[in-house]
């Protein structure tokens, strides 16, 4: 009997901004270095596992704003969601003590600039760049948007949860180089253009929230759309057909359907 691998905590930010050329919502992506084990060369949110320090920070409410009420797994996940994502892009989700405003995009900057190599090498702590820099991180920035689990009997599974964000002004965003080789603003309609005709490679869980993201005209309507709204945990069901593998998905969770035809899966 095969055994079935544990997954592993794991937040994924969607970082949203208004187009202006498209008037379109517009998502922060990135394409996953060619040598990464899981998802190699896609296109993806950023994101990544739930880790100690995570962990560390949760246990010292000093380091956050906006966690009232919220356990310390729920604490973890988004915690994890604005580390990964300043840690891929450089965005920083997180507001100067005493300040009711996100830090600066200057600030952001050289904040980035000072110690985002350190970070992604570990040779210093999330803890100690918000300490040493003086910033909070803002988790009522983060409205939960999905749950999904990878399916049972993949390799490598994570149970994730997603969350949308407003981008700071003038937060741009760069990658890394590292865990990612390229960085976009992209809408998405685009992004599933793109996986359509082979210029990107889209997991399935990213195309599900494209299409359902992109039925959003703005930032403040994605926002408000989720706001208070039940979330539903999708972990597909995986079978093979005659022409390749199938998916099962809750119909309630809010992707129109149940069932889906799909290739192998990144």
């Amino acid at each position: 009997m095969t055994e079935i691998v544990a997954p592993r905590l794991a937040s994924t930010v969607l970082l949203l901004r208004d187009g202006t050329a498209s008037r379109e919502i517009e998502i922060f992506m990135m394409v996953r270095h060619h040598q990464i084990e899981f998802n190699s060369g896609a296109l993806v949110f950023p994101g990544g596992s739930v880790d100690k320090n995570d962990k560390e920070i949760a246990a010292d409410p000093a380091l956050y704003s906006g966690g009232e009420g919220l356990d310390p797994d729920a604490l973890g996940f988004r915690i994890a969601g604005i580390r990964e994502t300043f840690e891929e892009s450089g965005i920083l989700l997180a507001r100067p003590k005493g300040s009711k405003d996100l830090v600066d995009a200057i600030s952001a900057d050289e904040i980035a600039t000072a110690h985002r190599t350190a970070l992604n090498e570990g040779k210093i702590t999330f803890q100690k760049v918000l300490a040493d820099n003086g910033m909070v991180l803002a988790l009522d920035a983060l409205m939960p948007y999905a749950h999904w689990i990878t399916p049972e009997g993949m390799p490598k599974r994570f149970d994730t949860w997603f969350f949308l964000a407003a981008a700071p002004p003038e937060q741009l965003g760069a990658h890394d180089g590292r865990e990612s080789t390229d960085s976009i603003w992209v809408s998405p309609r685009e992004a599933l253009e793109g996986g359509e005709t082979g210029r990107f490679k889209l997991p399935f869980p990213t195309t599900r929230n494209l299409i359902r993201l992109g039925k959003q005209a703005s930032v403040e309507a994605a926002l408000a759309d989720s706001k208070g709204k039940s979330i539903v945990t999708v972990m597909p069901v995986m079978t093979k057909t005659a022409t390749g593998r199938q998916l099962r998905i809750p119909k309630e969770a809010g992707y129109d359907g149940e069932v889906f035809d799909v290739g192998a899966l990144g």
